[in-house]
């Protein structure tokens, strides 16, 4: 199976812009989109957040979500959010109403959203940025990659994507000409 692509920082842009431009759910979908590539969370990590997840009764937006193994990949882990992402909850909470603590934090029409819908909607919205190869997970091996170049320890990869094994976390990481090249450089 072929993998998601990596988004460069210019096709991020092109989705969030064509997404935030789309409808009454664009913010939603944003953020969504938003929660993969800067959290690296998985769309049934997405699907199962609650407004109490993320934000505190002050309406503050939390630093460290904790997921429970049932809201995982079949074990807990904590979710460290970044400054950026911080700002877009914010915005977000804004836009919602914060006291329905029970309620998702992405919901569909109907509720929350199952991983599969989200799956689809994540394809829909990259397809209609022109981004052909991408996938619900392009914002998750994003992330992880990003990281990854950017010198972050193997240990610490691998607690942020959740994974219990390293060579699962290696698996996300992209390599292409340009990061070999540069690579090179540095002798």
């Amino acid at each position: 199976m072929k993998q998601a692509q990596v988004l460069s920082k210019i096709e991020l842009k092109r989705v969030l812009a064509v997404t935030g431009a789309s409808g009454k759910h664009a913010i939603r979908n944003c953020l969504a989109i938003s929660l993969s590539y800067y959290a690296g969370l998985r769309v049934k990590e997405i699907s199962c957040l609650l407004i109490s997840d993320v934000y505190f009764e002050d309406g503050t937006v939390k630093q460290f979500i904790f997921l429970s193994a049932d809201k995982s990949k079949g074990h807990s882990r904590t979710i460290v959010i970044s400054k950026t992402l911080s700002l877009l909850l914010a915005k977000y909470g804004d836009e919602i109403n914060l006291s329905k603590r029970h309620l998702p934090l992405v919901a569909s029409q109907k509720g929350q959203f199952k991983p599969n819908a989200l799956c689809q909607l994540f394809g829909r919205l990259y397809k209609a940025a022109g981004l052909e190869d991408c996938s619900s997970h392009s914002g998750r091996r994003s992330f992880i990659t990003n990281l990854a170049h950017k010198g972050v320890s193997a240990k610490v990869l691998m607690t942020l994507a959740g994974h219990q094994h390293l060579s699962t976390t290696q698996r996300y990481i992209d390599v292409n000409d340009n990061m070999l090249a540069a690579a090179v450089e540095l002798v």
